[in-house]
């Protein structure tokens, strides 16, 4: 049975304090100082009721100011402060949400049936009218509308104790509006609709005082408020004053005296809220202040009455929505062991916070703590324990919030409760309605009066009920949970009891120790009803995948508390002999341990459980499950013989091994075992199989495990078998004979086959094993015996290749490197590898048998070797890069030159070597010069291998011997490819190349451009600068290259001579165009469209290649030219260039008659209307635009030879682009 809200109603706020239940604050963060001069109530009335006033928050205490700028308290810094670390913010509500607990039902919602039954029947039957307002202390008290104040017990029966006031009073006053009782429960205040405030004696229901005169008339009384001084009162009106009331016995008469501490006149208060401390703590030093918060409509304030009225601190909400209700609650917490009140307040959706200390100095500091932003709009904001928070929304929802956590932890609807609201009073209905539109906005949604707080109970007046929140303890909310038969919410919930992260704990011990044990009987119990509803509700028909995912859902869940609790007993003793009743039930619960087995979370199995675990596995096949859980358990009471012939039946080789290990410490027959596996296919020869491969893969970790002292697969050998492991691995290793062996059998069969199946993995182990024996004595014979054993069967046997036999002289001469190097090998023996290695006679696997010489040189191997008998067999064996390792050493660079030019796969690379070695510093004068000699000897093989390279080696390194290397180079081609990569433009190299030689050299390359690449002849003249022009005219006239030799005639002035060796050519052409006329019809231009597909086709091919093509060209080329010459040249000059070309075009004309050679003709007709149109446009030209520019000529002749077009179309083209504008 529950308990009765009267017996829990009483207990003491310090119940609420439990030091273990709160979070510590840094009480360093957002330090507050004080200003000098702090604010007086006059000065804040006088501030201009703005919401976009400066951010003010004041702590007017004494504190040291030498280090502090009183004028510098901006909004900026104060707003930094305004939410605490956001980061930090962000990170702890995203953990909550990653980590969001199951809470359960928080609150127990109880209606007190008597007092709304009371309540309704005294509306009814003495006209007391509608709830209005409500109290509680030791009594519940509950105001009308018709001015009566019901006072009811708190105990089982709710009876009503006193009826105070009359109808009549009510008539007069008006509705209660406002309750409040001292903190012994003596005397109840009543506040009136009309203004008016009553005191009533609780013991005997006697009217003690009425008060008429504290405020201003014709304002309704908001609220009425006791504070912790008996004689100390506040009241707040409908005009948002706030008056303190002080009262007096004199003589026998009891007076009030009423003092303004806030005036309306500049901005409306509409909340109080007096710091009210339990009777434990009434010596608390911030008591003696009698500090006062009140919310205006823009601000709270908070002042404190005694000694004498200080304002504390003032804060501005920001923006806020005009209709948002402010709100106010004190509270004490605990704070690093040390208790202190905290004020909430809020006016919207964010919940502020400040916490009032004093520090040991007496210097009162308050602190701003971190914001709480809720997702809507408070109307009502109360404390149910000092960690968690109950807001009521403007939709009626109450949210429960834990402070620290910011999570809400539940949400309850009051629609049911049918509130009441204040809002006639914020109106002031009963005086005529004169209050500030401000006011009466927040009045509609106002409830201060209906929601009352006391002793971790929250109480709500409804229109015809009272409502009572409390929380629930942990063990209620646990089994409100099971009542709805959610296990696994329970569980969990319960879990987080235990852990100490569940929120709005009540009714647990602090001590962490009995809190778990408690918690801990608790889970147990709620196991057991699981694992029996399991099996209850079970499908008893059905598919049987039906019942496997009924239990996959619910078996899991008790294997994992199980083992958070710690109680594998319970779990393999009770738990799962209860599950082996149905066959389902087993099957999942033993699959379920297979994870927690992995995860080494189970690490032993009772004995029938280790045997119904492998027995299932077996039986469905599922041997690599058995494999995993096997090598992470103790397998110590199992019959080890079946276990390890089912692994080898099964090829569970980490099983057996694992077993073979922990359970017998044999670790010598595992290694037989493998062997068995991997020996007869390499010594049969045959390829091996992919599983032999991870096999032999897997014997190799094997015995580097044991030679390291490491278990496998994971885990480590115990401290006291590690030397006895390694000597009995060794043992093995170098056995002559294995035990079964044939006569057929090698020496040395175990060291033997692990060569041969990976020479370099195997020595790999052996190195890393070799680097613990350095003071080992007894290891560093078995070092010794091993080597010897690997010289024997390797250098002795011709079945390994060179790589296999050059890994082991790596390997050895790795180990005779080592400056504690203990190790004998006979020196003969590397030589007899590097004559294997070096063997002329052999071709095959060169450049393998190379790499693993040079691989074994790099480690150190040379000190092995007689250095001239190593040269000379490499040369032999052309082991080039052998030599240029020999040869740097000795620091003969100019010998490495050699070896790159010998070697087929490495020519190219010899310019960056010779690069290298003469622009890098760390060569002396000597060596640089020989490899520069050694360059400019066989400077004729560089041009031949790259002529690109060699031009720019020589560009960097040799300019000054350009001369005697073209003298070197004998071929005439190999001349011109290394002149033009020399003096053309390179590659990444814009424009003329920068390298500066005589005009003979470039005039040399002309020469040699008009024999290999006549082509390019122009263009590297068009480029080039360095040369002589008669002296390169000659010799393109020598070659008949008449387009570069008019070039060079035109840029030296010579006109006439140059249109004359172009004119000379198109003459040719036309001539060879008059030929081929008479045999074949041409087409005309601009007949396309009389022509058929395939003769267009024809056509075109034609044009390309044909003659006509070729005459447009030179007719091209020449029009370009006398283009160019326009504004240089005088009339008659002129007309000597233009009329020889028209005579020039007109004269093969005379010799095409006939029908054959209709299309030749007009084709040259149109080519002659174009010179026509040339000579009368430019002749215009040149009268009427004397700066006129050749430049879209030379242009229009590029475009007509590109684009293919007919002669008619090039004419037209040539005729617009040099008009440039003109109106024709």
């Amino acid at each position: 049975m529950s308990e009765s809200p009267d017996a829990r109603s009483l207990v003491s706020a310090s119940s609420q304090l439990n030091l273990m239940e709160i979070d510590a604050i840094d009480d360093k963060e957002f330090d507050i100082p004080q200003v000098d001069t702090p604010p007086t109530l006059e000065s804040i009335l006088n501030e201009p009721e703005d919401e976009d006033e400066p951010f003010v928050l004041e702590d007017t205490c004494l504190l040291n100011t030498e280090n502090i700028d009183t004028h510098s308290c901006e909004t900026s810094s104060l707003a930094s402060s305004d939410s605490g670390d956001r980061t930090h913010l962000k990170r702890r509500k995203k953990t909550v949400e990653m980590n969001a607990n199951v809470h359960g039902s928080v609150l127990r919602h109880n209606i007190l049936k008597g007092i709304s039954a009371q309540m309704v029947s005294a509306a009814d039957k003495v006209d007391a009218g509608l709830p209005t307002a409500i109290t509680v202390s030791s009594v519940i008290a509950v105001g009308t509308s018709h001015g009566l104040a019901l006072v009811f017990g708190k105990d089982q029966n709710q009876a009503l104790r006193l009826c105070l006031g009359t109808t009549a009073m009510g008539a007069e006053y008006g509705a209660v509006s406002a309750l409040s009782i001292n903190h012994d429960c003596t005397r109840l205040l009543c506040g009136f609709a009309k203004g008016q405030i009553t005191m009533w004696d609780l013991a005997n229901g006697k009217l003690l005082r009425t008060i008429t005169d504290a405020h201003p008339p014709g304002t309704a009384i908001l609220h009425v408020k006791f504070t912790d001084h008996p004689a100390l009162a506040v009241c707040n009106d409908s005009g948002g004053s706030v008056f303190e009331l002080s009262f007096r016995r004199v003589m026998g008469m009891r007076t009030c005296d009423s003092r303004c501490l806030f005036s309306g006149s500049k901005g409306e208060v509409c909340c109080v809220e007096p710091l009210q401390a339990g009777p434990e703590l009434r010596d608390h030093s911030i008591t003696q202040y009698s500090l006062l918060a009140m919310a205006s409509l823009t601000k709270i304030l908070v002042i404190g009455l005694k000694p004498s009225l200080k304002v504390w601190m003032t804060f501005p909400y920001g923006k806020t929505d005009p209709a948002s209700v402010p709100q106010l609650a004190w509270q004490f917490v605990s704070v690093q062991k040390a208790i202190n009140p905290i004020l909430a307040f809020c006016r919207g959706d964010t919940v502020h916070f400040l916490l009032v200390k004093k520090d040991e100095s007496g210097t009162i500091h308050v602190i701003k703590q971190r914001q709480l932003h809720l997702n809507c709009d408070v109307i009502s904001l109360s404390w149910i324990n000092s960690r968690t928070l109950v807001v009521v929304d403007s939709v009626e929802k109450l949210h429960v919030v834990d402070r620290p956590s910011q999570e809400e932890l539940e949400t309850v609807d009051l629609a049911e409760v049918q509130l009441v609201y204040n809002s006639s009073h914020f109106k002031s209905l009963a005086t005529g309605g004169n209050v500030s539109q401000a006011l009466a906005l927040v009045g509609e949604r106002a409830c201060y009066q209906s929601v009352c707080s006391y002793g971790g109970q929250v109480v709500y007046l409804g229109t015809k009920s009272v409502h009572i929140m409390t929380l629930r303890n942990w063990r209620e909310r646990v089994d409100h949970l099971l009542k709805q038969e959610k296990f696994v919410e329970a569980l969990a919930l319960a879990w987080s009891f235990h852990e100490g992260t569940a929120k709005a704990i009540l009714g647990l011990f602090g001590d962490p120790a009995k809190r778990k044990g408690v918690v801990a009987d608790k889970m147990v119990e709620i196991l057991f009803q699981y694992v029996e509803r399991s099996l209850k509700k079970c499908p008893e028909q059905g598919k049987i995948q039906v019942m496997e995912q009924h239990f996959q859902d619910m078996v899991p869940v008790m294997v994992d508390y199980c083992l958070l609790l710690q109680r594998t007993d319970l779990l393999f003793n009770q738990i799962y002999v209860r599950l082996v009743e149905n066959s389902v039930a087993k099957g999942v619960f033993l699959e379920s341990l297979e994870p927690y087995i992995l995860s080494e979370r189970i690490g032993c199995l009772t004995a029938p459980v280790m045997r119904d675990l492998l027995a299932y596995f077996q039986d469905n096949g599922m041997m690599e499950s058995v494999e995993g859980c096997l090598v992470h358990m103790d397998i110590t009471n199992l019959d080890i013989q079946q276990v390890v012939q089912m692994c080898w039946d099964n090829q569970l080789y980490d099983a057996m091994i694992y077993v073979f290990n922990s359970g017998m410490n044999d670790y010598i027959t595992p290694m037989e075992k493998l062997f068995q596996v991997i020996g007869p296919a390499l010594r049969e020869g045959k390829p091996m199989t992919d599983v032999e491969v991870v096999m032999g893969n897997k014997l190799l970790v094997y015995i580097s495990c044991c030679l390291a002292g490491r278990a496998y697969p994971l885990g480590d050998i115990p401290e006291d078998l590690v030397p006895l492991v390694k000597n009995q691995v060794f043992e093995f290793l170098i056995r002559l004979h294995s035990v079964e062996a044939c006569q057929e059998e090698e020496l040395y069969p175990f060291i033997r086959t692990l060569l041969h199946f990976d020479t370099r993995e195997f020595l790999n182990v052996l190195a890393l094993t070799f680097e613990d024996f350095k003071n080992d004595k007894q290891a560093l014979e078995y070092q010794q015996r091993i080597v010897d054993i690997l010289l024997k069967v390797m250098v002795e046997n011709s079945d390994f290749t060179p790589s296999q036999v050059g890994c082991l002289f790596t390997f050895l001469a790795r180990q005779l490197a080592k400056p504690d190097n203990t190790l004998f090998v006979n020196r003969k023996l590397f030589d007899q590898v590097l004559e294997f290695l070096c063997s002329p006679d052999d071709d095959s696997r060169h450049t393998e048998r190379q790499q693993v010489l040079l691989e074994l040189l790099q480690v150190g191997g040379v000190v092995q070797f007689d250095e001239g008998r190593l040269l000379s067999l490499a040369e032999k064996a052309e082991f080039y890069q052998i030599c240029e390792f020999m040869y740097e050493k000795k620091q003969l660079y100019d010998r490495i030159i050699d070896c790159y030019l010998k070697d087929p796969l490495r020519k190219e690379e010899i310019f960056n070597y010779v690069h290298n070695i003469l622009s890098m510093p760390g060569y002396s004068p000597e060596e640089k010069h020989s490899v520069w000699d050694k360059t400019l000897q066989h400077i004729q093989e560089l041009v031949t291998i790259d002529p690109s390279k060699s031009a720019e080696m020589v560009s960097v390194h040799f300019a000054e011997e350009i001369q005697p290397i073209i003298t070197t180079l004998q071929d005439d081609y190999l001349v011109f490819q290394f002149l033009k990569n020399l003096l053309g433009p390179r590659e990444g190299q814009a424009g003329q190349s920068q390298l500066r030689l005589g005009p003979d050299m470039h005039e040399q390359l002309v020469g040699l451009l008009c024999r290999f690449s006549p082509q390019e002849v122009t263009a590297f003249l068009q480029n080039s600068q360095d040369y002589r022009l008669e002296e390169t005219i000659q010799i393109t006239e020598q070659h008949q290259l008449h387009e570069a030799t008019a070039f060079l005639l035109e840029k030296k002035g010579d006109i006439h001579g140059a249109f004359q060796v172009l004119l000379k050519t198109l003459e040719s052409k036309l001539s060879y165009l008059a030929q081929e006329g008479l045999k074949a019809p041409v087409p005309a231009p601009g007949r396309e469209e009389e022509e058929g597909e395939e003769e267009e086709e024809e056509r075109k091919r034609g044009e390309e290649d044909g003659p006509l093509q070729r005459v447009q060209e030179a007719l091209g080329d020449i029009i370009a030219l006398c283009v160019r010459s326009l504004h240089g040249l005088n009339q008659q000059q002129r007309e000597a260039l233009w009329f020889p070309l028209l005579e020039a075009m007109m004269s093969p004309q005379k010799l095409l008659k006939g029908p054959d050679a209709k299309h030749t003709s007009e084709a040259l007709k149109e080519l002659t209307m174009q010179v026509l149109n040339n000579m009368f446009h430019l002749h215009r030209s040149a009268r009427h635009h004397p700066t006129h520019s050749p430049g879209p000529c030379v242009w229009q002749r590029q475009t007509s030879r590109d684009s293919k077009l007919d002669p008619g179309h090039a004419g037209h083209l040539y005729i617009r682009t040099d008009l440039t504008g003109d109106d024709d």
